[in-house]
């Protein structure tokens, strides 16, 4: 007969959506018995998650703070053809090594780690060992669903952290570097600065397709640091793929009868334009820990049914984005929002845009040729 576990709440999948809600819960709810199953052997992954510090709210900041590994209060820049800003909001980073350390320690043996999961259901999860956890309930945070039923442009990059010979030079994030010669979209460069030698170099596109050539890209990052004067070896790599949704059908991505739970991008949560999931992580893992494990399919399900509705505007945004202008000249629409007020920037990656933002964000002259913007914003979505 197979091992049996039994818990109140088993969380399937360690990365920062799962691993938020565990940490939440054992914080807020220590008497639920959960346990957090991770296929890898570390939970995390391989990632840097970075966030503004308007993106979660003060009350919620204990949630992630302690898995913080970079924090610059002088706040981060961005670059363009002809025109750069720096701008004072604060920038932070967790890297999925201080995520993983935290977790460990909080959860103990509550983690289950290089765990490959069979077969999800509402209140038990088949192991491939064949093992099963009972659960009173279970949360399907295993990344992304069926992408099919969405439409999608793509947020793709490599990033490499170099150790350098001599300082870089760079005292605060830059967010985008988009002097750099524009392939496969919109392409910029994402800088952070770890200490005064070492810096993480992000080659980031805004593409059609999902596809990455790693080696292409990675020859891109070197020419890069080589042009900035930046010798030195490379201590760390990670690359990643992310939607940028712009229509699709809600219903069929998780369907009405699912009668699992789930959280993160498996349940769409993440700001549609930007692919950007952390502040929605926050807020949802919380949201969880204070309500009741009953029915916990259709408390998470029309969480994410409203998250999909006031994510709209920017799914129109990306229509815009994709539909309207051409591949190498949607730099110029990005160049257009950073000109724009503070706040409003840091509402917008929040995905807490006011009524006044988004008419803002879309008055003016527009960046791409009106007509094409025009049959952009008419075609219904699907």
């Amino acid at each position: 007969m197979a091992d049996i576990l039994d818990c109140d709440l088993a969380i399937v999948g360690g990365g920062l959506a799962g691993g938020l809600i565990a940490l939440a819960f054992a914080r807020l709810r220590p008497e639920v018995q959960l346990l957090l199953v991770e296929q890898g052997e570390r939970p995390g992954g391989n990632h840097v998650w970075s966030f503004f510090d308007g993106d979660v709210a003060p009350a919620d900041r204990w949630l992630i703070d302690p898995m913080i590994a970079h924090r610059w209060p002088q706040g981060h820049g961005v670059r363009f053809p002809g025109y750069a800003r720096e701008l004072e909001t604060p920038y932070n980073s967790v890297t999925s090594d201080r995520f993983a350390a935290v977790l460990e320690r909080t959860l103990g043996d509550r983690l289950m780690t290089a765990a490959s999961v069979a077969a999800v259901a509402r209140d038990r999860v088949t192991l491939a060992d064949g093992r099963v956890i009972r659960a009173g309930a279970v949360i399907d945070a295993r990344g992304a669903g069926d992408l099919s039923a969405l439409r999608c442009g793509w947020q793709k990059f490599v990033g490499h952290t170099l150790k350098l010979d001599a300082p870089h030079g760079i005292d605060r994030p830059v967010i985008m570097d988009a002097g750099v010669e524009q392939i496969d979209g919109y392409r910029f460069v994402y800088l952070l600065p770890w200490d005064a030698h070492t810096i993480f170099i992000e080659d980031t596109y805004y593409s059609d397709g999902p596809e990455l050539d790693v080696a292409a890209i990675d020859a891109r990052i070197a020419d890069y640091a080589r042009a900035k004067g930046w010798h030195g070896a490379v201590v760390h790599r990670e690359q990643g793929v992310l939607p940028v949704v712009h229509g699709g059908d809600f219903d069929r991505y998780w369907p009405k009868g699912d009668e699992v739970a789930r959280a993160g991008v498996r349940a769409g949560m993440f700001q549609p334009m930007t692919g950007y999931s952390l502040p929605d992580a926050v807020r949802f893992a919380i949201r969880i820990a204070n309500a009741a494990l009953d029915d916990l399919p259709g408390k998470t399900r029309a969480h994410a049914v409203a998250h999909w509705r006031r994510g709209g505007y920017y799914r129109l945004l990306g229509r815009m984005l994709f539909g309207a202008a051409a591949p190498d000249q949607r730099w110029r629409i990005f160049q257009r929002f950073y000109r724009l007020s503070p706040p409003l920037i840091q509402r917008f990656y929040a995905g807490q845009s006011s009524i006044a933002d988004r008419i803002r964000i879309l008055c003016g002259k527009p960046p791409v040729p009106i007509r094409d913007a025009m049959r952009t914003l008419w075609n219904p979505p699907a």
